[in-house]
Order: structure tokens, then C-alpha cells, then sequence
């Protein structure tokens, strides 16, 4: 495995390009053994979805964590805050109301993993629309927080992502164009600098959204990328994206960052498709 992705690197991508989402992917293995398998894989850096059960993990719980990823040798190269219970079907914390206390708490969290790790880019899930609240409502705390987020991780030259979300119906984020207008709130209202789109191509494609529109529309605001073909969000090449040319035009349009493997896959080979992409 290793010599067919050293193969891969220096004749259709370099591995050194590529983040592994290993709460997506690797889920065979126990979630502090995923960085090193990640890492004998070939890569040199994973990123994750908020890892503890709690917003406000313990200092051994973080200490765990950034031990497994010194050990394993690979770079946390992006995390998300915390988003609530995602298997109950939850999708951020930034737009709900009663929670606000639970979330600045998980800042210094995340501000403090980012400060031992070098990680920088810290994923803000935006939150589902609320019964008991309204989009006004929801608007204006989003915007509160994720400002306050941008102060946070701005300490240490971190950037706040938010990324359009598919599968959840009561997400109001789903195209490009909706994540830049909530952009350009938190900066004309509070002033925050620190922000950025996150680039998912399957949600934006599952979305409905315009993908070569959005590119060209936003490319100066794409701040993180991450993959996963339509139908199934599996591997490149599973479905019917053209991630290949969505890739080469963001390069193309000066994008430099990594781009994050987020899809489901077999775990017997789960980057078998690198060698044909």
C-alpha cells in the first residue's frame, strides 16, 4: 500500500495535498488509533469532526488526543467545534438559542487544541432551524458567535470555516451564495476578519448548487476544501462529480490549501481510488 500511494503522489496527486477526515473515514478503528493508520497510509495530515462527547472535554481527554497525533506524526489540519449530538441528528450550535454558555465554553476548547496541535482551521457548523425560535433570532446569534469564534481562534492565526450542509432540511445554509452572505454579516456588524467558506463539494452538489458558478463566484473566499462523490458521498470516481476539474480550476483560481478526503468508503481500502484518479 504504502509504494502504491508514494506511486499516486508523483503521477496523478501528491499525497502531501490531502487531509484524511478520519471521523468519516478509518471508522474501523478506534478513533485515537486513526491518525497513525492515516499516517502508514501515506498521509501526512488528518483533520475531524468535534471528538469528545462533551464541549468541554477534560485535560487528559485533550491530552490524549494531542498525544495520538504527535505520536502518529501527522498535522491536525482541521477540527470542528462543537456541534451538538450529530448522530441524534443535530448540525451546530452557532444559530441555537439556550446554548450559548455550552458553545463559548467549547472556544477556549477548541482555541486550546489549535495551540497544541498548530491546527488553524476550525469548522462552525451553523446550526438548524429551532421550533421554539425564529430565523431573525437565529440570524443575529449565528452572526454574535461566530464572531466571537473568529476573536477566539484569531489568538493563535486560526480561521472560523462555515460550509453549506445538505441532508438536513432544516439547515438554512445550502449554497455558496448563502455561506458568504452570513460572511458578510459577522464582518459589516462586528468587524471579523478571521472567516471563511468551507468548499464541500458533495453538499453544494447534493444542494443543487452551481458548483462551477460558485468557484467562479467565491473562489477568493474558499478558505478549506473537502471531496466526496454524488450519489452515496463515497470515494472520487463512485459517483458522477467532475471533482477533478472542480479541483484543477480552484487551483487554477490560486487556491493553495489541502483538500480533505470526507466521504464513506470501504474500509479494506479506503484510498484505492488515488491510484486511478
Amino acid at each position: 500500500m504504502e509504494q502504491k500511494f508514494h506511486d499516486t503522489k508523483e503521477e496523478h496527486m501528491n499525497v502531501r495535498d490531502l487531509s484524511v477526515n478520519c471521523s468519516i473515514l478509518l471508522t474501523h478503528l478506534p478513533l485515537l488509533a486513526r491518525p497513525a493508520a492515516a499516517r502508514e497510509a501515506g498521509f501526512e495530515a488528518i483533520e475531524l469532526w468535534w471528538p469528545f462527547a462533551s464541549a468541554t472535554p477534560s485535560d487528559d481527554e485533550i491530552d490524549a488526543l494531542v498525544r495520538a497525533l504527535r505520536d502518529a506524526g501527522v498535522q491536525l489540519a482541521g477540527l470542528n467545534f462543537a456541534a451538538g449530538d450529530m448522530a441524534a441528528g443535530d448540525r451546530g450550535l452557532m444559530s441555537w438559542p439556550g446554548r450559548e454558555a455550552e458553545l463559548r465554553a467549547n472556544l477556549d476548547a477548541v482555541t486550546m487544541i489549535g495551540e497544541q496541535t498548530g491546527c488553524r482551521l476550525f469548522n462552525a457548523l451553523y446550526g438548524l432551524r429551532r421550533p421554539d425560535s425564529t430565523p431573525e433570532i437565529q440570524d443575529a446569534l449565528a452572526a454574535k458567535n461566530l464572531a466571537l469564534a473568529a476573536q477566539a481562534v484569531g489568538r493563535i492565526g486560526g480561521t472560523v470555516l462555515v460550509e453549506p450542509v445538505s441532508g438536513a432540511p432544516e439547515y438554512p445554509l445550502r449554497t455558496a451564495d448563502d455561506v458568504v452572505a452570513v460572511l458578510d454579516r459577522v464582518t459589516a456588524q462586528y468587524g471579523a476578519k478571521r472567516l471563511g467558506l468551507l468548499f464541500d463539494v458533495y453538499h453544494l452538489a447534493a444542494n443543487g448548487d452551481d458548483v462551477d458558478a460558485a468557484i467562479a463566484s467565491h473562489a477568493n473566499r474558499i478558505a478549506h476544501v473537502q471531496i466526496a462523490d454524488l450519489p452515496g458521498r463515497g470515494a472520487p470516481g463512485t459517483g458522477r462529480l467532475p471533482i477533478a476539474r472542480w479541483l484543477d480550476d480552484l487551483r487554477q483560481r490560486g487556491y493553495t490549501g489541502r483538500i480533505a478526503l470526507e466521504y464513506v468508503a470501504n474500509n479494506s481500502d479506503p484510498f484505492a481510488w488515488l491510484a486511478q484518479f
